[in-house]
């Protein structure tokens, strides 16, 4: 058994430890407060750690007093207190990261693969006591963010694949002369997350820039500021410079800091629609590459003809139904909600845990009461016009609403403004298709539902965002190409 270190959760750092090296305290903390997970129950963790990390290692605040509570949600008592940093720190986080991109773009794509895979190999070993983490800070049941984890060290494990194939291309010209492509890293780049998929966004936007020879600046929601700097800790104990992987905690003030940097080369996004304009419009003003992951209100499809327990399964929240099966449709979905285990996320046997905070959710019930007073009974009886239908929840709420034919479903379907997903449930594999290519959204799944393997992009249509995560494809929303032209004879004089 390890001796107490300050990262560990409900312990005093002792004198020991204080006389212990920086070193050994940055490589060992996210192994320290990962062995308090196995003991640690639901509304027992107290976070005292600083959440901060650049140069390194975890960095304390400069000041407490605009420190925010961050509560546990399956209880609603505070977790930790989340400090957000200034313009000070933000400018420490970000020279640290140029510092590390300076280093790391000069390494071979083979050397940088070599430490994510250490980096995938570390989550893999340890996935069970970050999966803890994360549910204690998110409210998810312990089953999602197993699921959740497996998928971050495959993305890194995926990136890492695919960090020594980049290049460029030769192009031959007349007289022997050619020019040649390179694909280059973009700089510093910085990530802000959403509260749903802490650790795994921290993952996705962090992969494909590291892979490419970019530093990251992280900035994780304020609601969730816990497991992005156990990510940081297992980057730099697989090995990537110092500052490569930098986590500041904050909310809009600190994303506005990040977002105007002069230093900062690219912005990648993910959160609501609202708050994406003005990323997108502060980036503008440094010519900034975004990427933006946006809401969405996802219509899913189902026909008369399909499996209907493969389509019950599936966790729409905007879900047309052929009138045809519509009664059976919602007999069996109210059978199966009913079934669902709510309680303690960290019990193996919950499936649904608790929502992010008392906030959200007064927010979805009070979607749930809008819908009632419109006219809508529960689950089912919805209208287009409704404003459950219209506007993203986020929340657990499934507005199921009838259909007659194909034609009149895609035109209902894509009477939105977001596009971020869509899904079709049918044995007719004509139609599937015919109905794919005619959604209006950045995916289109056939007989299953939200699934998302790392290998496959995932992005918006219309207000839902652009630009791509996961995939082949992403390695170019973190790089550039830069064409080199070389004359091999005289240059020809006009003059």
């Amino acid at each position: 058994m390890s001796p107490p270190s300050p990262n560990q959760t409900h312990s005093t750092p002792s004198a020991e430890v204080h006389t212990r090296s920086s070193l050994f305290l940055s490589l060992n903390m996210a192994q320290s407060i990962l062995d308090t997970m196995p003991g640690a129950t639901t509304g027992t963790v107290l976070v005292t750690d600083p959440l901060n990390f650049w140069g390194g290692k975890r960095v304390r605040p400069r000041q407490e007093k605009n420190a925010e509570p961050v509560f546990e949600p399956a209880t609603g008592r505070v977790l930790c207190q989340m400090v957000p940093c200034g313009a000070e720190e933000v400018e420490e986080a970000i020279e640290s990261a140029h510092a590390a991109y300076l280093k790391w773009s000069k390494m071979a794509g083979m050397e940088r693969a070599r430490v994510m895979l250490e980096a995938a190999r570390l989550i893999r070993e340890r996935r069970e006591k970050i999966a803890k983490l994360e549910t204690i800070n998110n409210g998810k049941s312990i089953t999602e963010t197993l699921v959740d984890i497996d998928i971050s060290w495959q993305t890194i494990e995926y990136y890492a694949g695919l960090a020594g194939t980049l290049a460029g291309q030769h192009v031959q010209l007349p007289g022997g002369s050619f020019a040649y492509t390179r694909r280059e890293p973009l700089g510093v780049c910085v990530g802000i997350g959403a509260f749903n998929y802490p650790f795994q966004i921290a993952a996705w936007k962090s992969a494909p820039a590291m892979a490419c020879g970019n530093a990251i600046v992280y900035k994780p929601s304020p609601m969730t500021p816990v497991t992005a700097v156990i990510l940081a800790e297992i980057y730099k104990e697989a090995g990537v410079p110092d500052g490569l992987f930098c986590v500041v905690q904050g909310g809009a003030d600190t994303g506005t800091l990040l977002c105007h940097h002069p230093k900062v080369a690219k912005v990648s996004f993910t959160g609501s629609v609202a708050t994406g304009k003005k990323v997108m419009e502060m980036s503008a003003k440094g010519v900034k590459q975004v990427t933006l992951e946006l809401g969405g209100k996802s219509p899913l499809l189902i026909f008369k003809d399909c499996e209907l327990e493969n389509a019950v399964c599936c966790n729409g929240t905007r879900v047309y139904v052929q009138r045809e099966i519509l009664p059976r449709f919602l007999e069996e979905v109210v059978k199966r909600t009913k079934a669902i285990s709510v309680g303690d996320p960290l019990l193996d046997g919950t499936r649904m845990g608790a929502l992010i905070s008392k906030t959200q959710l007064e927010k979805v019930l009070g979607f749930v009461n809008q819908a009632k007073k419109e006219g809508a009974k529960v689950l089912y009886n919805c209208r287009d016009d409704m404003t459950c239908v219209k506007e993203e929840i986020f929340g657990p709420v499934m507005s199921v609403l009838p259909f007659d034919t194909e034609e009149e479903v895609i035109q209902r379907a894509n009477n939105t403004t977001f596009g971020l997903a869509s899904g079709v449930f049918t044995r007719d594999i004509s139609r599937a298709h015919r109905v794919a290519e005619k959604m209006e959204a950045g995916t289109c799944f056939i007989n299953n539902y939200n699934v998302s393997p790392v290998e496959v992009p995932f992005g918006g249509y219309k207000m839902s965002g652009f630009g791509r995560e996961n995939g082949q494809v992403t390695i170019e929303y973190y790089s550039q190409l830069k064409t080199v032209v070389v004359e091999m004879g005289d240059v020809e004089n006009y003059f």
